[in-house]
């Protein structure tokens, strides 16, 4: 396992992490003693970062890692979790007030049983741009207000994420320097989509430590083929499609390659993946620890061809 500091936060994540959505029963209905197990086989395998949301699961997903971290020794991980995104009862809810996201960070404590958050994320800020007061209120109120926590000690480090990579630049910009510690961003770096490495310069310019996640593209990158609510347009889904079927032709599952290549590169601190069955955990964190098929890569890149780097709006 390879660790990375996460820009200038002093924070050494290593290379993959563990993403709970999956514990929140988001794809599927999961086994809270299953999902515990998963956690722990990770933590096992030499993984130091985990990442949550109040809203994977409408809070289930913190309340079940909670129930996990209860046995796992403090100093074995950073806890990431965020504000913003929530809901209740099957409904989705939006508040980026800087009232709600101090109140958010006590409740993600409490469910996760622990007393300080080492870094807490402005979650999906596409969102907000397309409320009143826009990314401007990131700037004015939520991170403010995520600054204030910081300065009494509740939380370490504060970031933001996204699917559009521009929001976080805009967001950074607009920002007194040093504001925004962390990004994390989803689904630009992976077999499909590169287009994280554009923006990589910026962040490093700006001292900002970069997350990435979904290395198998919310599905896309799969032997199993996308579920049905994926966003992406139909072209890249059958040329995805045809990029797994070729990769088993090749007797090297596309999930393998995908890990193997989101994780190769090393400007990127960690990669988040999500699931809540442990031998999942320990095969990914073996496949990950080992360099891919550079030609398979350049292959299926060839066979995505000009679907590469289609992307979607975030749902």
């Amino acid at each position: 396992m390879r660790y990375t500091e996460l820009g200038k936060t002093g924070m050494k994540v290593s290379h993959l992490a563990f993403g709970a959505s999956s514990l929140g029963s988001v794809f599927h209905e999961t086994k809270e003693a299953e999902s515990i197990k998963a956690v722990e086989a990770a933590i096992e395998g030499g993984i130091n970062l985990i990442d949550v949301s109040p809203y994977y699961g409408h809070y289930k997903a913190e309340t079940v890692l909670g129930k996990a971290l209860k046995i796992i020794p403090r100093d074995k991980y950073f806890l990431s979790t965020k504000v913003g995104r929530y809901g209740k009862d099957g409904v989705n809810t939006w508040d980026y007030s800087g009232k709600r996201a101090t109140e958010s960070v006590y409740e993600s404590m409490e469910r996760l049983n622990i007393d300080h958050i080492d870094l807490i994320n402005v979650h999906d800020i596409e969102f907000q741009a397309a409320m009143e007061g826009g990314l401007q209120k990131v700037v004015d109120e939520t991170l403010p207000a995520l600054v204030e926590l910081k300065k009494k000690g509740v939380v370490g480090h504060v970031g933001i994420t996204d699917l559009q990579l521009e929001n976080l630049k805009w967001v950074i910009e607009h920002s007194e320097e040093g504001t925004v510690e962390s990004v994390l961003n989803f689904c630009h770096y992976c077999l499909n989509d590169d287009k994280l490495v554009d923006f990589l310069d910026f962040f490093e310019a700006k001292g900002v430590g970069v997350i990435s996640a979904s290395p198998l593209s919310m599905g896309l990158l799969s032997q199993r083929g996308v579920p049905a609510w994926h966003p992406a347009p139909k072209p890249l889904v059958a040329a995805c499609a045809k990029a797994a079927a070729y990769c088993t032709e090749k007797g090297y599952p596309i999930e393998k390659l995908a890990i193997q290549y989101a994780v190769s590169n090393e400007r990127i601190a960690g990669t988040l993946f999500s699931s809540a069955n442990p031998e999942n955990v320990k095969r990914n964190i073996q496949w990950a620890n080992e360099e891919p098929d550079w030609q398979l890569v350049k292959e299926v890149q060839e066979i995505i061809g000009d679907q590469k780097r289609v992307s979607w709006a975030n749902s």
